[in-house]
């Protein structure tokens, strides 16, 4: 249990800025990205970052998905 309390702390000590942990996130969104650069992202990226990333990513595409659905409905196109 120790190992993992280790490996832990040292993934979380990743240099890997938000900008490069978003910009995965939304490739992941997308469901495209080479091994090469998932590899990349796994070596760099702090694994609190992804996390964050990713809640933060699933509520704008949420809210955005809210926002088309209630523009729509108001236009009159769907009656």
């Amino acid at each position: 249990m120790n190992n993992a309390g280790d490996d832990f702390k040292a993934a979380v000590q990743r240099k890997g800025s938000f900008l490069q942990t978003m910009r995965a996130v939304a490739w992941s969104f997308f469901g495209v990205r080479k091994s090469s650069g998932y590899e990349k992202d796994i070596a760099e990226l702090n694994p609190v970052h992804v996390v964050i990333g990713g809640i933060l990513a699933a509520v704008m595409f949420i809210a955005v998905l809210l926002g088309l659905v209630s523009w729509v409905l108001s236009s009159g196109v769907a009656q």
